[in-house]
């Protein structure tokens, strides 16, 4: 019987000026690099279905429209360690076919070579994924 999917393994990060981010089937990670000792009140950010804003301090570090869609109820931030700001999104179509080739329409797009290996990742985790529910 196969392991059931880490979510963490296997990452393909796309690299931008402030961080990072990357996808699995379900969810879109943003990780955004902070000054250290930055704190939650200094943080302002705004999550909508296809809109993301992130201000750290009152300088805008990432605002604009979302790739695709997302649930808004369910997008959370974190800041982690008071020098990374974490926001995951959760996707509205969750399957292979809808890997995100950017993070925003007219931003932050991964290259050929990146957008390949998240495509194979995401079609790596639908297989185990379906496997593992054989196996129940």
């Amino acid at each position: 019987m196969s392991a059931p999917f880490e979510e963490r393994s296997g990452v393909v990060p796309c690299g931008t000026p402030w961080g990072q981010w990357y996808q699995t089937l379900e969810e879109v990670f943003i990780e955004v690099q902070v000054p250290p000792g930055t704190r939650a009140q200094d943080i302002q950010c705004g999550l909508q279905s296809r809109h993301v804003a992130l201000a750290v301090g009152g300088r805008e570090i990432l605002k604009g429209k979302l790739f695709d869609s997302t649930i808004a109820d369910e997008g959370t931030w974190t800041l982690e360690d008071r020098k990374m700001v974490r926001i995951v999104l959760t996707k509205t179509k969750r399957d292979a076919a809808n890997c995100w080739t950017s993070l925003l329409e007219s931003e932050y797009a991964a290259d050929p070579w990146v957008q390949d290996q998240m495509q194979r990742k995401l079609t790596l985790e639908r297989f185990q994924k379906e496997v593992s529910q054989m196996n129940v």
